[in-house]
């Protein structure tokens, strides 16, 4: 999944033929609805109106004629949504399960319009000797449209987490929140040395975070929130957390 970290507002996109064919126009949020508006030439305008026109979760579309030598223009509504983060740990056992497979596959069952499973990273932790093996903790990201949605996710997400889980010390935590900021000491601490439970609590609440499930895996659950959709970085051991970067655009979005 191709993603961007835009700013609201419009820009005059400077198309060229072989070199910038398509390119979005603007972002403009309108209460729970936000615009979107792609501009391309040739096949990039066919992706820019109706690939984009016809996709699941538009509300609804406007869009000119596409194709050939056409520059075209596509806006799209789709609803608002916040980023709902859900941190787990301690699902498995000596024996039987890994975290990981099972939080990606109760993520993907609880999949929905409401509440769209946006993606899934594995966290290294600092290697304790009451980790199973390797000691990883896994972060998934949700976009739900409400606190409706939010409430169903989070609770239906817990019973289906206790259900399975092969441990009396799963960790679930959750946080709704653009960069999770806050925990982003916290989470470094954690894959260098040992953390105590305690601290992590205090953390949780100095920082608006939910706690689901308390056993000792809170510890990398907590750990492992600041780390959504960096599953390249988040599994290399040590490797402290960077605040995103939003990038100047030679067309300003």
């Amino acid at each position: 999944m191709i993603r961007y970290l835009m700013k609201t507002g419009s820009s005059k996109l400077e198309l060229k033929p072989s070199v910038a064919a398509a390119g979005i126009e603007s972002v403009i949020v309108h209460g729970d609805e936000v615009e979107i508006t792609y501009v391309g030439l040739g096949g990039g305008g066919v992706g820019a109106t109706r690939c984009r026109a016809f996709a699941n979760g538009v509300l609804r579309y406007n869009i000119s004629e596409s194709g050939g030598e056409k520059c075209a223009r596509g806006t799209i509504i789709v609803p608002r949504r916040d980023r709902v983060l859900i941190g787990i740990d301690d699902t498995d056992s000596k024996e039987i399960g890994a975290t990981w497979t099972l939080t990606h596959n109760i993520a993907k069952k609880l999949n929905c319009q409401e509440a769209v499973y946006l993606s899934h990273a594995l966290v290294q932790l600092f290697p304790v000797p009451e980790r199973t093996q390797n000691c990883m903790s896994t972060v998934l990201e949700f976009g739900c449209v409400d606190e409706k949605a939010k409430s169903w996710l989070v609770n239906a997400f817990k019973k289906t987490l206790k259900k399975y889980s092969a441990s009396t010390q799963t960790g679930m935590v959750v946080l709704s929140d653009f960069y999770a900021k806050g925990l982003y000491e916290f989470s470094n601490r954690s894959r260098t040395e040992r953390v105590s439970k305690v601290e992590a609590l205090q953390c949780a609440r100095e920082n608006g975070v939910g706690v689901l499930l308390d056993g000792n895996g809170v510890i990398g659950a907590l750990a492992s929130l600041p780390w959504f959709a960096r599953p390249d970085e988040s599994i290399i051991s040590g490797t402290p957390i960077k605040p995103l970067i939003t990038k100047e655009i030679k067309n300003g979005i």
